[in-house]
């Protein structure tokens, strides 16, 4: 399963189904040169394996200290 607090952004923990690029590893266009932004396949792809892994009601947050999740970060009170 994907670390999503592994890599500078969570999209980064699978690999792009698009451009084929490995996890951690920036998505690139056909020409070599890297992406100005991460393929939305490849972005479908995390927030599929995220949901999966950690459920509908978690979250992902940016902290100082790196991304963090919160298990019911989407929870309504």
């Amino acid at each position: 399963m994907p670390d999503f607090t592994e890599y500078n952004h969570p999209v980064l923990a699978v690999a792009c189904p698009t451009c084929r690029a490995a996890a951690g590893a920036w998505c690139h266009c056909p020409s070599g040169h890297r992406a100005a932004d991460f393929h939305a396949a490849r972005r479908a792809e995390a927030d599929r394996q995220f949901i999966a892994q950690h459920g509908d009601l978690a979250a992902i947050i940016h902290a100082a200290s790196g991304w963090l999740i919160d298990p019911r970060g989407r929870a309504r009170d």
